[in-house]
């Protein structure tokens, strides 16, 4: 099924390991600007804009064969589409009383407009294939924004 709002889920050896954690404030701070100026600071996937509340989304690809996380743009997203991406970092601040995960549930069937089993089914073969992905160390290649990292830093 395709979903307008579908969670991404990072390999656990790919943890805090991308360009926000890299680059230093300043480069950092241009690239989210840049995403949120381009998005008129309206969340890309619901809608939903609210200027100063919106989050830079890292759009990474995977090379399941080489094992390859290649950084492919940003998205500007709202706080709720962004949890949904990272759904496992939800699910954290769910169980420490940050987060209402029902709230968030139903963000992700109100914008794809489906059922809570369409959610289950998702959020199931995404579990699956994090757990497959987690197996593996990754090599980072952060293409384009790579010269933006200090040689020292860049994976």
């Amino acid at each position: 099924m395709d979903l307008k709002l579908a969670i991404e889920l990072i390999p656990a050896t790919c943890w805090y390991k991308n360009i926000r954690k890299l680059a230093d404030k300043e480069r950092w701070d241009i690239i989210r600007n840049l995403c949120y100026g381009k998005a008129h600071h309206r969340c890309a996937i619901c809608g939903f804009q609210e200027k100063g509340k919106m989050h830079c989304h890292e759009i990474w690809e995977y090379d399941d064969v080489r094992k390859i996380q290649k950084l492919k743009g940003f998205k500007c997203l709202c706080e709720d589409c962004h949890m949904i991406k990272h759904i496992g970092l939800a699910n954290i601040k769910s169980s420490q009383g940050e987060l209402d995960m029902k709230k968030l549930i139903s963000h992700f069937l109100k914008v794809n407009q489906v059922d809570k089993s369409v959610f289950e089914k998702h959020y199931d073969e995404c579990a699956k294939q994090w757990k497959q992905r987690s197996k593996y160390y990754w090599k980072m290649d952060l293409g384009q924004w790579s010269k933006i990292v200090p040689e020292t830093k860049n994976l």
